[in-house]
Formats: structure tokens, sequence, C-alpha cells
């Protein structure tokens, strides 16, 4: 993950990094050595955000980095590019930013988020054995920094673990892995029991792989506590089913159980900080294949809320199976309800691989998940859940189709579908998502990632925190 980059033992000698903002680099500029002075330069450095300057030291070794930086939602991102980037040795922050609050919090979730790598698969490289150390400050906002790096960490591993050794059974045992290192219960409803206890459509949707469907359940502190329940789309790996992606489009599909990771990472960050709130996470986990078993276009499909619905493509198989996981979650009548969802390409063509789109039927969630994502720069933005739309998913057939005949609105249509089955809900919000980065970008390095779990974490930390 990270921990890599981390100082084990405190050196007798660091090396400094200094960090000012971009608006007073002129004024720290005319404070220092005229060597110093003279150094930056005739290194052509000015001072703008996100870049850094080593400043020579005795005998031409460098004692001291200076970074530049904008306290503001992308201060972490200033940072991250830091352990890629300084040669081998030890760093230490320095008193001006560590005794700065706010500023220490994101200044190390950048240094973590930054040293960041995913190399489960690759053999050990000699040449990096040499790198950046940096020495984390023993103080509160350098704890809360490395819970959210942990939390985001955690959902860019399981994102990156390819389908063979993360299906249904695997994510279940990361869920268990979780609750075990924080004292949560985790059950879970396998195979043909899905049925038995009422959860026809995740059986029906994962029932065509050789790897057992399962509805995933992990619940921790206190039962009189605020509820809050999270739900995340567990597809661990999306062929399409008889309505067959293109092999282009497969590629990426290990990464259709983003939505679990994400709220499995939401979860550690929660249960780590000790919130006093009742937890619950809810994963549909599946694989949506092709074979004798698998359901078929036109299939009538029964859910667990008793709403019929007529199959009009098996690729969009995700709202299938958290219908059956929120309905679920309502019934237990959660103060606050998230789902997370790597659920429709619409939502991508609309917003970006960047811009996750949110919907809810409450207006003061959206806006507290809306303001903190802009706050924190893990943003998100509102579509609506547009009533003149409803009739599209009509079925002459069934209750609804999990479709519409229409290529518009897709996003929107996908959101209406699920919002039949958190009917009741005191506040849901529904995020669709890309969660994986194509390309890297200091701190956010490519593959999978975490998108709108800073947010949620900010908000039920400061709605239910201690």
């Amino acid at each position: 993950m990270f921990d890599h980059i981390i100082a084990s033992e405190k050196s007798s000698n660091p090396i400094r990094i200094t960090a000012v903002t971009e608006a007073d680099f002129k004024n720290w500029l005319g404070k220092q050595t005229n060597g110093h002075q003279a150094w930056v330069k005739s290194s052509g450095y000015e001072g703008k955000r996100g870049t850094h300057l080593a400043l020579p030291g005795e005998a031409g070794v460098y004692q001291t980095v200076v970074i530049s930086y904008v306290d503001d939602g992308k201060t972490q991102w200033d940072f991250a590019a830091l352990p890629g980037a300084l040669p081998a040795g030890e760093y230490i922050l320095t008193d001006d930013v560590t005794e700065n609050d706010a500023v220490c919090e994101k200044a190390v979730l950048g240094l973590y988020l930054g040293g960041y790598r995913f190399d489960r698969y690759r053999k050990s490289d000699a040449s990096t054995a040499k790198r950046a150390l940096f020495a984390i400050p023993a103080n509160e906002a350098a704890k809360r920094a490395e819970n959210i790096a942990r939390g985001i960490g955690l959902a860019r591993d399981l994102i990156n673990i390819p389908a063979n050794d993360m299906g249904p059974e695997e994510l279940e045992a990361a869920a268990r892995r979780l609750g075990e290192e924080f004292g949560a219960k985790v059950t879970s409803i396998v195979g043909e029991d899905l049925n038995k206890r009422n959860f026809p459509a995740i059986y029906t949707v994962g029932k065509g792989s050789d790897r057992d469907p399962r509805l995933i359940d992990l619940r921790w502190g206190d039962e009189s506590a605020p509820k809050i329940t999270l739900v995340g789309k567990g597809v661990c790996f999306d062929t399409g089913g008889y309505d067959l992606k293109p092999s282009s489009n497969m590629l990426l599909m290990k990464k259709d159980m983003g939505g679990s990771a994400q709220v499995l990472g939401l979860a550690r960050m929660i249960m780590a900080a000790g919130l006093p709130v009742r937890l619950r996470v809810l994963i549909p986990a599946v694989e949506n294949m092709v074979s004798g078993k698998a359901y078929r276009p036109s299939d009538i499909l029964q859910t667990r809320k008793g709403i019929t619905v007529e199959v009009g493509n098996t690729d969009a198989e995700g709202r299938l199976v958290l219908s059956d996981a929120l309905t679920e979650a309502v019934a237990e009548d959660p103060e606050m309800l998230l789902d997370f969802a790597t659920l429709t390409g619409a939502a991508r063509v609309a917003l970006g691989l960047g811009l996750p789109a949110l919907f809810s039927n409450n207006d003061d969630l959206a806006n507290g998940l809306l303001e903190n994502g802009l706050a924190l720069n893990d943003p998100m933005w509102r579509l609506p859940l547009w009533d003149d739309y409803r009739p599209m998913l009509d079925s002459k057939a069934a209750d609804m189709n999990n479709i519409s005949g229409s290529p518009y609105g897709g996003a929107i249509i996908a959101a209406l579908f699920l919002d039949r089955f958190a009917e009741g809900a005191k506040a849901w919000a529904h995020i669709d998502l890309m969660a994986w980065n194509p390309s890297a970008r200091p701190g956010r390095p490519e593959g999978g990632e975490a998108q709108g779990i800073r947010a949620a974490f900010k908000l039920i930390a400061d709605r239910y925190g201690k």
C-alpha cells in the first residue's frame, strides 16, 4: 500500500521539508540567505503550487526541500508528488506544517497517497530498495490522514486485484478480514440460500457463474446508535451476460465491484475513527456470466420487495442486485443510506471519469455530500430523479423493466429504478462512479480509485461524530 515510504526510526539528521504558500513565496524568498536566493534564481524556481526545489547545505549536500502549495481542497495533491520525486533519504515536515492542523492533515494525506503502490503481482525490484522515507508526525492531524489514506488504499487494492483472485468468495473474505480487525460481525447468505431467504434478484444474476453469489452483511457499533447503512455493488466480473459486452468494454470489468470497494473503504474509516454510529454494510457479490444457468433477456425476475422486473438487458445487472440489497437496507430504517455503484456508462458520458453522479431523495443529504466534496476535492455532481422519466421503465409483461427503450438519460433511468427499492428511506443517496483512474497524476495512480468516500466520511463524522 504505502508503508514502504514511512521511516521506521527517526533519523538524527533528516532532510527538512518546508512548505510555503504560493502567495507567500516572494516574501519567503526575501528572508533566505544570499546563497539560497541565488540558487533559487539560477534554478528558475518560481514557487508554483505543487512544485519543489532542494536547497543545498554544507559541502553541497542539500538539507532542505521547499515545496509550494495553496491551502484549499487540492492541497494534498501539492504534496503527493514528493514520494516519487525525491531522491533516497529521510525527510521530515517542518513545524510550519505540523503545527497547522489543517495543512498537516492534507500534507500527510498527500504523502501517503503519493506513496501508494499496488505491487501484489510484481517481483521486488532491487533498484527501488533505496527510496525517500518520511517521518510521519505523531499528532492527531496525521492520524486522521492515515485513517483516510488506509480507507482509500483498501478500496484501490480491492479494485486492482484481478477477477481470478477477487470473486464473490474472495470479496467476502476481504470483508471478514476488515470485520475481524475492528470487531465487526460479518455474515453472508450464499448460493441457493439467497432464494430461500428471499433475495431472488441477487441469486438470479449470479447463478450463471460457477462462483456462488452471495449477500455480504457487516454490522458494527452500538445497536442504539444512529444507523448508517452502506450498500455497494459487488459485481466481481461483468461479461454483460447474454447481452455480451465487446472485448474492449470487458477489459476493465474487474472494477465492476468498485462500489463494494468504496463502502468497505468508507467502513474502515468509520470504524477506525470509532464514530458513535451503528454501521451496516451490505454487498451483493456476484459474477455476471454466460452459461446454461444464466438469466436471459426477456426473463421476468422476482425481487425481495415483491416487484417483478422484466429483463430488457442482462448487462443492466447492477441495478438488479442492488434492488434486493436496498430493500433489505430500508427495512431497518437507517438515518442515512448511501449506495455506491459503477452503474452506468451514461453517467461517464455526461460527467466524465472523475466526477461521480449523485442522486438523492433528500436535499440536506445531497447538499452535505456536494459541499464536502468540493471542500475536499472529492467532488460529485447532482443529477435529478426526474419524475417524468419514470414511465420509461414500464413493462407490458411485469411491474417494470430494468432498462428503458430510449438511449437517452441512462444514468437517471438507472437511479429511478433504484429509487423504487429505496422507497421509504429517510435520507438516501446513490453515487454512480467510475472507480478507476485511466492515467496517473500525483497521488492518483492509474488503476482503482476511491471516489466520494472522503466526502461521505466527513459528512458522517460531522453529523454523528463524538
